[in-house]
């Protein structure tokens, strides 16, 4: 394999360097909490797609399903469409999400919990989402490590001396400016994203790979073939739920400057997220012919597309698309820590201290952010595999909070003793599930989700007359 030059890696520093100053230039645009978490309401249609692409293919869908495209060929399609189509249900929602922001002054799922059912149950909402989010960075700093091992390998690197270094750029970048520096950002590392790693990488691939006629004629038949076993009926579910209750899709919604910028933002960042997939099963499978022994030599089915962008390309292109990986991993992580963070101090905190003045809150904001990564940074140490620790995170989030809260944003009837018993139903049967082992293979969202709604729909018609909640 073709190692990384003096050069390339001097495009990776240049970039990162380039992309954390950008972030420190909108500090001075942050005056209060509604700049730092929703950019002051001011994202138009092309900034918001650009942000909502780049937030989607973060480290785990693009390295996590390398690596299934890699192992298990259309397997990674089957987890990935589930997303796509709950993305594109979440398009139809948006604008209607932006319209109660505006409204009712809310920015985030707990704060409308709070508007209908009332603090107590912000409280249960805000403390899982903020460990889901937290969690989720972890497989940021994981699919990140393992460039920046790939990187360093030469000079004594290690995955967990690149997880520390990937959880200070994170720190660093989003304390510095919150949203704006995230979203604007975003969109230079959307068009990097789409130049080197979308389009470069696989045609530089099926080039080497012999053509695509070669690659499909040379690909086993059952990399085509799809086993529908109850792992995989367990990501669909999770996958399908999560997006239409994502916080960081929430966030964006509400930092729209109006409805049909939060339609089309999200409709036009999802069609664009809906062609990598394919691409991405591509690159996976050209890896299985030029590359046949990538987990023997980097242990992880996670290294396939970084592996190749160092095999396949030339030098200098070599480090702009690595920079352009790294960026994916950056648009997700500091993505999910902000929602993380805005969880923490705004919903939890101030909920708790409303006197909070905009000053300590944007302090008490940068302090729980570094605080924040640090636990995603433990979470990424013991879980290795960028995938495994995205659905980790997000299979308590999705059979807990995915219905609640598309409920309390729709459904009239939805009462706050219905929202509260189906999310501690849903997260109780998950967990037990999970505890168990999965009996017959099930992933845990699918019984936690299917408990979730039931509890939800029968408590709420029971006591709706006696307590009914006001509507978003």
């Amino acid at each position: 394999m073709n190692h990384v030059t003096t050069l390339d890696v001097t495009i990776v520093v240049l970039y990162m360097l380039g992309m954390l100053g950008v972030g420190m230039h909108f500090v001075k645009r942050v005056k209060n909490g509604g700049d730092f978490y929703v950019a002051g309401r001011s994202l138009g249609p092309v900034v918001l797609a650009a942000t909502v692409c780049a937030t989607i293919i973060g480290g785990s869908a693009m390295m996590g399903r390398g690596g299934i495209s890699y192992t298990s060929g259309m397997r990674s399609v089957v987890v990935a469409v589930p997303y796509l189509l709950g993305m594109f249900l979440f398009s139809a929602i948006s604008g209607r999400i932006q319209k109660v922001g505006q409204e009712r002054g809310i920015t985030s799922i707990p704060e409308l919990i709070e508007y209908r059912y009332g603090k107590n149950v912000k409280y249960l909402l805000a403390a899982l989402i903020g460990y889901t989010m937290m969690a989720t960075v972890a497989s940021q700093i994981s699919a990140t490590a393992t460039i920046f091992k790939m990187l360093g390998g030469n000079m004594g690197i290690t995955y967990e001396m690149g997880a520390i270094f990937a959880t200070l750029i994170f720190i660093t970048y989003t304390a510095a400016s919150g949203l704006f520096g995230v979203v604007y950002t975003d969109v230079a590392q959307f068009f990097m994203l789409l130049l080197f790693v979308y389009m470069i990488l696989p045609v530089m691939s099926v080039t080497q790979a012999g053509g695509l006629t070669a690659l499909l004629a040379n690909t086993p038949k059952e990399m085509f073939q799809i086993e529908l076993d109850g792992n995989l009926i367990g990501m669909i579910v999770t996958n399908l739920v999560f997006t239409v209750a994502g916080a960081e899709m929430w966030q964006r919604a509400f930092a729209a400057k109006d409805r049909k910028t939060a339609r089309k933002g999200m409709f036009w960042g999802t069609s664009v997220y809906a062609v990598t997939i394919l691409i991405t099963l591509t690159l996976g499978l050209a890896a299985r012919q030029i590359l046949p022994n990538i987990i023997e030599e980097f242990g992880t089915a996670d290294a396939v597309i970084p592996a190749m962008v160092i095999r396949v390309l030339p030098i200098g292109i070599t480090g702009l698309t690595l920079a352009g990986l790294l960026s994916v991993m950056m648009s997700s992580a500091d993505s999910y820590l902000l929602i993380s963070t805005q969880t923490f101090v705004r919903d939890i905190w101030k909920t708790h201290k409303p006197d909070l003045s905009d000053k300590k809150e944007l302090s008490y904001s940068r302090i729980i952010t570094a605080v924040l990564a640090l636990g995603a940074l433990i979470i990424a140490l013991y879980i290795k595999n960028a995938y495994d620790a995205l659905m980790f995170a997000w299979t308590f989030y999705a059979a807990s909070v995915g219905l609640p809260a598309v409920a309390a944003l729709y459904w009239k009837k939805a009462t706050k003793q219905g929202i509260v018993s189906s999310v501690l139903t849903g997260f109780a049967v998950s967990v037990l599930w999970k505890m168990i082992g999965e009996p017959g293979g099930l992933g845990a969202a699918v019984p936690g989700s299917i408990a979730c709604g039931i509890v939800l729909i029968v408590v709420s018609l029971a006591t709706y007359k006696k307590n009914p909640a006001r509507m978003a």
